[in-house]
This record gives C-alpha cells, structure tokens and sequence, in this order.
C-alpha cells in the first residue's frame, strides 16, 4: 500500500514537480582545500567545465557579486521610469499618466531631471541584489538538506518561497536606508538635489529613524514580490525547456539558455509587479510624508489609489526582472560556475512510486 499512497500524495500535491536531483557520486570530490567534500549530481558538469565547487563559499560570494550586477545596474538603468512611478502614486493629479509625468519633470528639471535619486538606487539595490540573490542560494541548499531529497522535490516550489523570503527579509534591511533617501528626492521637490545633501537632512530632522520607518512597508512590498520572483522564474524555466524549447537544456548552446533566461525573468517580473504594487505604493508616499505611517497612508489612498502607476511598473519590473535574471546567468557563464539543470525526480521515489523497475 506504501507505494500507491505516496503516489496519491505525489499526484495530489499542487508542487509535485521535481527540485533538485541531489545525488552521491561514487567518489567524493577533493576540495582545493585538501577536505572531501560531497558531489551534487544536480550541479555536476566536467570538472574543467567550472571554477567552483556547488555549495562552496567562492560559489556564494560570486553569486553574491552576480546579485550586486544585477539589481545595481537594471535598477540605476530604470530610475527616470522609476522617479514618473513614484511620482503618479504621491500626486496623481499633477502627474495623471507616465507621459504626462515625463512631460511635467522634463518642462520643470529638465532630462537631468530625470536622473534623480539614482546614487541611492545604485547603492541601495547592490546591496539589497548581494543579499538576495546570494542568500537565496544559501537557503535553498539549507533548506533543501533539512527536508530531505525527497520532499524537497515533491514541496519544491515551498522551498522556493522559502528561500527567498527569507533572503529578501535581510536584504530589505540592507536596501530601507537608501530607498527611503531616493523617494524623499524623487517626490519632494526643492528638498534635497542628491545624496550628499539629502541623508545629513533627513537625519537631523527625524534621525536613524527616518531611514527605516518604511521597512515594515518594505517587506510588505519586496517580499511578496522575491517569493513571485523567484518561484515563478524557477517554475516557468522548467515549464520552457519541458514544453517551449524543442531539444534538451543539455544540447542547448549558453546563448540559447541565457534566451530561456530573460524569457522567463520577464514573465515572471509581470507577476511580481502586480503582487506588490499596493506596498509599492504605500511606501512611495510614507516616504515622501515625513510623521505618517503606513496605516494612514492605506487610508488616505483608499482601493484605488494603491493601483496608481501599476501600468509603469509592470513596464519596468517585467524589464527589469529579466534584465536581472539575464545578467546573474550570465555572471554564472562568465565565471564557470555551476548551473544546475532542471531538475529531476529522484531514483529512489521514482522507486518507491513504481516508476521504475
């Protein structure tokens, strides 16, 4: 009776596709440190195909310094797309659409204008993209050994989740600072021109408080969206090459994966837009209204104000997301890092499922 239950379980399961395939190779693999370490089937290629080892701390810290390029540059890129969101969601009147708002700022700043508040955006998201891609990997190795090979395939896309909420609650801590200095520019005008002159500001008038009131409203905002990051990216690129892509992951060149890489990464950004556009907007206005909190500006914005600028940044978060995704893989390439395939049902729940003989 054992296998036809696991099997009920396995069909009734709505994340019943596989995770990883973590398996023991015969020999262990030697570390450059001299330890023995364990092999993962999932991340194993030709030992001169790769300059790390899965699991390792120079595999970390590159995928660390993948998050940095990734978030760093698609969001400093973004920041005139950005500065016209956050503008529609704290005065919707002045600025009633993303033309309109880049009309208004152009005619009032100039095209330089439209460049403001992207230091803090550069220095905020490279921090914020070092914890969360970083730490994402972290996790999922963590939390993928704690339920076992097995469970980890069948409940994959809960570990997903996992994983990157739990990333995204230390990045956000990272990030908060600088995204409340870039709002406080972006939407406030005549208070502070650039960074220099906006954090002594802002600490004078409300001190280390003001640079994490809208972390709450933050988490609310970017962890929602990581976990739909995330998921959904490692989802839909499981769904491309089983379904869209016409030949195996393996005989794809890098630059066909890469192709599945942005494909998937935007989608995924359409999804994660919609998600946490509310919190978005929450703490575009929390941020400009110094002495608000997050309940009064729920209030004051009511159902429909929450939605404000939603078309915009589905436009820069789908671009964004896949930019992202795009250049954390090609950081992986770059550096000859392991990149596991898509994953496989482990031999030996496809034993105890009698899929095998």
């Amino acid at each position: 009776m054992y296998p036809t239950a696991l099997t009920q379980l396995a069909r009734g399961n709505p994340f019943s596709a596989p995770l990883f395939s973590l398996q023991k190779v015969e020999e262990p693999q030697q570390s450059l440190h001299g330890q023995r370490t364990r092999r993962l089937a999932a991340a194993a290629t030709a030992e001169e195909d790769i300059s790390c080892a899965f699991g390792s701390s120079k595999y970390y810290a590159l995928c660390g310094f993948g998050g940095i390029l990734s978030c760093g540059i698609t969001h400093t890129a973004v920041v005139p797309l950005d500065l016209v969101k956050c503008r529609l969601q704290v005065d919707p009147d002045k600025y009633k659409s993303i033309a309109r708002g880049f009309s208004v700022t152009i005619r009032e700043d100039g095209f330089r204008g439209l460049a403001k508040g992207w230091a803090p955006t550069f220095i905020g998201y490279s921090m914020q993209g070092l914890c969360k891609f970083g730490l994402y990997e972290v996790f999922k190795v963590v939390y993928g050994d704690l339920l076992g090979e097995e469970n980890a395939y069948l409940w994959r896309t809960s570990l997903y989740l996992a994983a990157s909420a739990s990333a995204e609650f230390f990045a956000d801590i990272a990030l908060a600072p600088m995204e409340a200095a870039k709002v406080r520019i972006q939407t406030k005008p005549g208070y502070a021109n650039n960074l220099r002159q906006c954090v002594p500001k802002m600490f004078a008038e409300e001190g280390v408080w003001a640079f994490y009131k809208g972390l709450v409203p933050l988490w609310m905002r970017q962890i929602p969206y990581t976990m739909m990051k995330f998921s959904c990216f490692e989802r839909t690129v499981e769904l491309l090459y089983k379904y869209a892509v016409p030949k195996p992951r393996s005989e794809c060149s890098k630059s066909e994966q890469l192709v599945v890489t942005f494909v998937a990464g935007y989608i995924a950004g359409v999804f994660c837009a919609i998600v946490s556009h509310p919190a978005d907007s929450v703490v575009s206005v929390l941020n400009k209204e110094s002495g608000s909190t997050a309940g009064q500006v729920l209030k004051k914005l009511g159902p429909k104000g929450v939605w404000k600028g939603l078309v915009a940044r589905i436009i820069m978060i789908g671009t964004l997301t896949a930019l992202q995704w795009f250049i954390y893989d090609s950081v992986k390439v770059y550096f000859r890092m392991p990149r596991p395939p898509p994953p496989e049902m482990p031999e030996s729940l496809k034993k105890k499922l009698g899929l095998t003989e």
